[in-house]
């Protein structure tokens, strides 16, 4: 949903191995990091090598597994700083809407927002690719959609008060997983074909979301 450059700094990592608690340390992740991402981008995730990644970053294979013990640590990172950019625009984007209206304005505002963030950064797409390609690692987008519906029903929540709350996040974990999906489809194709795409999904779902579908 974000570059990974603008996202939360190597401290706050989850899956590394070892937190680094020194200044040199996080640079030396940050590095790696950055390496990760743009070798990433010019072949995608599967071909996302440890010792490649060691070489540009220009440290010893060891010094890169004592912080990331795989391949899949390296793309759990990248994926969960993404997911915590894009959670925290989804939150500020839906905060204080109360009606209809409200949400159709804020929900279109918000798609636009996502699209343009992958389109500035179509290297999420390819690490949404290596999430897909591991079962354990597919849990993390997975809650992540999760998390974001369970925003949307909170909206949903207050615009329907006398609606079934259960139906109400399966419309909202729906909605915000099918753009997921849209996004990366989107900035697969050509910009026209793209831009297309993601009217469309704004429209089915705005449907979805005032009870339409």
């Amino acid at each position: 949903m974000a570059s990974p450059a603008n996202a939360p700094t190597a401290d706050q990592a989850g899956p590394l191995r070892r937190a680094p608690s020194q200044r040199r340390s996080r640079e030396r992740v940050e590095r790696i990091l950055s390496v990760a991402t743009e070798l990433i981008a010019a072949q995608g995730s599967d071909a996302l090598r440890m010792a490649e990644v060691a070489a540009k970053a220009g440290i010893s294979i060891g010094s890169l597994y004592q912080y990331f013990p795989d391949k899949a640590a390296i793309i759990r990172t990248l994926a969960e700083r993404i997911n915590a950019e894009g959670r925290a625009c989804i939150e500020d984007g839906l905060r204080g809407v109360d009606n209809a209206g409200e949400l159709r304005d804020a929900f279109g505002r918000l798609v636009d927002t996502y699209y343009g963030l992958f389109l500035a950064e179509p290297v999420m797409r390819d690490i949404w690719s290596g999430l897909q390609a591991d079962k354990g690692l597919r849990e993390i987008d997975l809650e992540d959609s999760r998390i974001n519906g369970r925003v949307l029903a909170e909206v949903l929540a207050r615009i329907e008060p006398g609606a079934d709350p259960a139906g109400q996040f399966s419309r909202a974990f729906l909605v915000m997983q099918l753009g997921e999906a849209t996004m990366r489809l989107a900035v697969s194709v050509g910009r026209a074909e793209g831009d297309a795409l993601v009217e469309a999904y704004k429209r089915m779902a705005l449907r979805e979301l005032a009870g339409e579908g």
